[in-house]
């Protein structure tokens, strides 16, 4: 990982794709991202554009992370655009993500779609998705993440994530409570600033809710398939964006109704059919925890819940794990075996510091820890898997 625009930028000029022939959207924030983008495709793709959608990490194949008109490139497709990347750039090296990133921008090009929706891979201001000067930039959610690479704290966190945001275009954000740097940064580079609660509102009904804003309204919506009030605000952010874009790219609200309906990713509160009860979800710092044992609360279930865990080592893990543990009846301890994995080991040490831990058991990887939580399961309980995008595509291509 290396994060820096200059090798990006060399490329792009190169590529000849700046300015871009689309509209652009980016979208940062710790989390929320990937769901927006969701949103936003679904709606305009219901809307009739043709849409072009960059996101990360992939939950089974790389090929998700690029899509046109909702669907995956093909390897075909992909690799071309790789042989072309590495035929331009000459000596100029490049990362793993940004070779992603100019493959989706040369996609996009060559299909010549409406708009291309830039989920940004890791902060914003260095991330190679900033290299274009989005039409409209999003921060969703900021939690404490990737401290490494972006900060100790929120304020640090959120600077660089409103990296994306430009002089005369709009900025939005729907953190409900955000680190006072976001307005700030779009203050200090003349942005357009819109932030929920403030800009745009929510209003709820038992059925539906409402979006409002000063100059706009749209009643009745449905509430979004993607569950949890998290995903509201995220659903919030989108229709200000679309606000935003609507003299170039108008949307009907039977459009933004259908989009909300059919949005979906696997590994956001997914459950399988069937019993016990099993929820997947890709939470894997303290804020997207909050919102998993919030929604895990709520949801009824008569007999115990036992959680299978896998985290990488960068990650706040007994922060996490003392979120959820009230909760826990038993832990399902995994070695993650990849870059950054961390041991079912050290999964444990962590689990010994908080406050009265459930008992757990270690397992050698997550589809392992996984059937011994089935096996132990009665239907009346629930089986949570969470932690990683890795734990959670580890088990679920064994479910297809």
């Amino acid at each position: 990982m290396e994060l820096g625009l200059e090798r990006v930028n060399v490329v792009v000029d190169r590529m000849g794709l700046k300015p871009p022939s689309f509209l652009t959207v980016a979208v940062s924030g710790t989390n929320g991202k990937g769901s927006s983008v969701a949103m936003l495709e679904a709606i305009l793709h219901e809307a009739g554009y043709k849409i072009g959608a960059y996101g990360s990490p992939h939950m089974f194949e790389y090929n998700e992370r690029i899509r046109v008109g909702k669907q995956p490139q093909s390897d075909e497709v992909l690799c071309a655009a790789f042989e072309h990347i590495e035929c331009t750039r000459g000596d100029t090296p490049l990362t793993y993500f940004e070779f992603g990133t100019l493959a989706a921008l040369q996609v996009f090009s060559e299909q010549s779609v409406d708009v291309a929706l830039l989920e940004v891979g890791l902060g914003g201001r260095l991330d190679a998705v900033n290299v274009l000067d989005a039409d409209v930039a999003i921060v969703t959610c900021i939690g404490v993440d990737h401290v490494r690479w972006l900060g100790a704290d929120r304020e640090a966190i959120g600077r660089e994530k409103a990296g994306i945001f430009r002089q005369g275009r709009p900025a939005i954000c729907s953190d409900i409570s955000p680190p006072t740097v976001i307005e700030q940064s779009a203050d200090a580079v003349g942005a357009h600033f819109y932030q929920i609660g403030r800009d745009y509102h929510i209003e709820q009904d038992v059925h539906s809710w409402c979006w409002r804003s000063k100059d706009d309204i749209r009643s009745g919506l449905p509430y979004p398939a993607m569950r949890g009030e998290h995903q509201l605000r995220n659903a919030a952010g989108v229709l200000m964006a679309l606000a935003a874009l609507a003299e170039r790219l108008p949307v009907s609200q039977a459009q933004v109704r259908s989009g909300l309906l059919e949005a979906v990713l696997p590994g956001r509160f997914q459950t399988l059919p069937g019993l016990p009860l099993r929820v997947f979800d890709v939470a894997h710092n303290v804020e997207a925890t909050v919102v998993l044992t919030a929604l895990l609360r709520r949801q009824a279930v008569a007999g115990r819940t036992l959680v299978v865990l896998g985290m990488l080592e960068d990650k706040p893990i007994a922060d996490v794990m003392s979120t959820i543990n009230p909760i826990v009846h038993h832990w399902y301890l995994s070695t993650l075996a990849v870059s950054r994995g961390t041991t079912a080991e050290t999964l444990r040490i962590n689990l010994e510091t908080i406050e009265s831990p459930a008992p757990a058991d270690l397992y050698e990887d997550p589809l392992s820890a996984y059937q011994a939580a089935c096996n132990d399961a009665s239907e009346q309980d629930r089986i949570v898997v969470f932690g990683s995008f890795f734990t959670v595509s580890d088990i679920l291509s064994n479910q297809q």
